[in-house]
């Protein structure tokens, strides 16, 4: 078998070629000892595609950079596919010199060669290819072009080993002219200070004045299509075809059965995992929404605009992307913090991607936001994100001039030409969170549901009523905590402790214990300021076990537990706030 490694900067396509040449064989996991995704495809099983981390150097200065270059010295690899933005070349084509230093035949795939055309870029591929004694294969791989081509060099192992020149150690300086007479000789323009579509809309996007705004607008219109026009009416359809359709049916059904195995499907397994489930359109539109920034290139922009903010946090830009990260889920958002070059960058952010509202929480959100603000569930779950970000701009001010004073790092981000993103690949990974989601609905939340089904209809003596079980009595244990936030049933208390599993355990434990119709019962137990109380502890109380496992795994216990006790403290002095000025002001 062939082993190929596929290397390149971010943001040049490189996921798009990695899925063109396997298709869906592949697998995903991390390199040992770090979590940096290991992404392993076969080609009809005679050729091993391995796609190593994106990079912009062979510095070691980053995990990725350690990983790529320790797998290329030490693995067993037949040929480097190198892939590069056609319409960059002196700026990708740093890393090309630095991994002929590896003595393997290098395949330089030149991506986006339609974005080059259009700046008036004619290159001559022979003569990049002797230059530099690499093959040079063109390709347009959003439009699957020329992967066929790299396809047969691989089968063909037309790997060209005599094009292998031998590796001159170059500094910075050399090789960038060494890059710049290159392509001299190679690159020919037609078309003289043309001004292309992405300068031209960055001229807008990146304006001092603007940017801010457009930004905050772009986030709305995506809550918008998210609550109001697309995913909350889907999910509203949904909800009526489980409540009008399916329980009436297994009631029809389970009529004969014993009264106990009838509650256990319907008010347990139905009310507690299709409560959550009908969410499931707002969480996919929601996320398709974010796909879409992301393969547009516009997400890139996003950090460079937030630069300046972040800085007063002590963090640079490229924080943001973690922090972005965990808007889908904080175990990944923690993850990606290991890709910030110093370790008071990648504390301080892991401590701060738990703030940031994760797409667990959507299905809290979305239940209160429809039973208590018709009409105006976009401003509200959009109010509760900003509330996120604003939560975690003030600790991180705080945590800056308090443990974490140390220098801050310098920022550098690629910033890709905006594309027109396909629809096959936003379907992709819209429904791979979907699929995340509707994974954990069969397993975690599911057997929550009984769980508390069980705790909520027994006690030492057996079957009893619901006030006596052992559920009731645990909530009436915790809930004089919340009581001056507004919601101290112990109803409500133990959906809390219940959401420290998985946050859409919370829906799933009032679906429970409120059966029936869960958003009028949750109207008739909760006042619009406790609601408002309620729902911003939610967003800022202590994250899920997977996320407090994830802390622990990458900074130590006592990292792990300080987070657990300051999301706690937080989100408890915030839900006071909010209930008792509330209180104040409408009462």
């Amino acid at each position: 078998m062939i082993t190929a490694a596929l290397v390149g900067n971010p943001n040049v396509g490189k996921t798009t070629l990695f899925n063109s040449l396997t298709g869906s064989n592949q697998r995903v996991g991390n390199w040992a000892g770090v979590t940096v995704d290991r992404k392993e495809g076969y080609i009809k099983d005679s050729i091993k595609i391995v796609d190593l981390p994106g990079i912009y150097a062979m510095d070691t200065y980053s995990n990725e950079e350690k990983v790529a270059k320790q797998f290329l010295l030490q693995e067993d690899v037949d040929v480097i596919v190198n892939i590069v933005d056609a319409s960059n070349l002196d700026r990708n084509l740093y890393l090309t010199t630095q991994l002929k230093q590896f003595n393997k035949p290098i395949i330089l795939v030149l991506n986006m060669i339609d974005v080059a055309e259009a700046k008036g870029m004619s290159i001559d591929f022979d003569v990049l290819s002797k230059k530099l004694g690499v093959n040079v294969v063109p390709i347009i791989a959003s439009k699957n072009n020329g992967i066929e081509t790299i396809k047969q060099k691989l089968f063909q192992k037309e790997f060209n080993f005599s094009l292998l020149n031998k590796y001159k150690e170059l500094n910075e300086k050399e090789t960038y002219n060494y890059i710049e007479n290159i392509l001299k000789d190679c690159i020919a323009y037609s078309i003289d200070n043309k001004v292309t579509a992405t300068e031209k809309i960055d001229k807008i996007v990146l304006n001092k004045f603007a940017a801010y705004p457009i930004f905050f607008a772009i986030l709305f219109l995506i809550f918008k299509f998210t609550f109001n026009w697309v995913g909350q009416p889907l999910a509203d359809l949904l909800d009526g075809a489980l409540n009008e359709n399916l329980v009436p049916l297994l009631q029809n059904v389970l009529s004969s059965s014993s009264p106990w195995f009838k509650s256990l499907i319907i008010d347990g397994i139905v009310g507690g995992v299709g409560s959550v489930v009908v969410f499931l359109p707002v969480i996919l539109a929601l996320f398709l929404g974010i796909s879409f920034l992301e393969d547009s290139g516009y997400m890139a922009r996003g950090a460079f605009i937030m630069d300046k903010i972040m800085r007063k946090m002590g963090l640079s830009g490229k924080a943001f992307i973690p922090l972005i990260v965990g808007f889908g889920c904080s175990v990944p958002g923690i993850m990606s913090a290991r890709t910030l070059e110093s370790e008071k960058d990648r504390k301080l952010t892991a401590l701060l991607v738990p703030l940031m509202s994760c797409n667990a929480r959507i299905p809290v959100y979305a239940l209160f936001a429809a039973a208590f603000f018709k009409g105006k569930q976009d401003i509200v779950v959009f109010s509760l994100y900003l509330l996120g970000i604003l939560m975690a701009f003030i600790i991180g001010l705080l945590f800056k001039n308090t443990i974490f004073k140390k220098d801050e790092e310098p920022f550098i981000i690629e910033l890709p030409e905006y594309k027109l993103p396909e629809a096959k690949s936003l379907l992709l990974h819209t429904w791979e969170k979907g699929k995340g989601f509707l994974k954990k609905a069969g397993t975690l939340i599911f057997a929550a549901s009984v769980i508390i089904w069980l705790l909520q209809n027994f006690n030492w003596s057996g079957m009893t009523n619901i006030n006596n079980s052992f559920l009731a009595n645990i909530g009436n244990l915790v809930s004089p905590i919340f009581k001056p936030l507004g919601f101290g049933s112990w109803q409500n208390a133990v959906a809390l402790i219940t959401g420290l599993m998985a946050k859409e355990v919370v829906v799933g434990t009032l679906g429970v214990v409120y059966s029936g119709d869960l958003s009028s019962a949750i109207a008739s137990h909760f006042t619009t300021i406790s609601a408002c109380s309620f729902l911003v502890f939610v967003l800022l109380y202590t994250p899920c076990v997977s996320v407090i496992a994830a802390m622990k795994k990458e900074y130590g216990t006592k990292m792990a537990v300080f987070s657990v006790f300051y999301q706690l403290v937080l989100a408890w002095l915030m839900a006071f706030l909010t209930y008792n000025i509330g209180t104040l002001i409408f009462s």
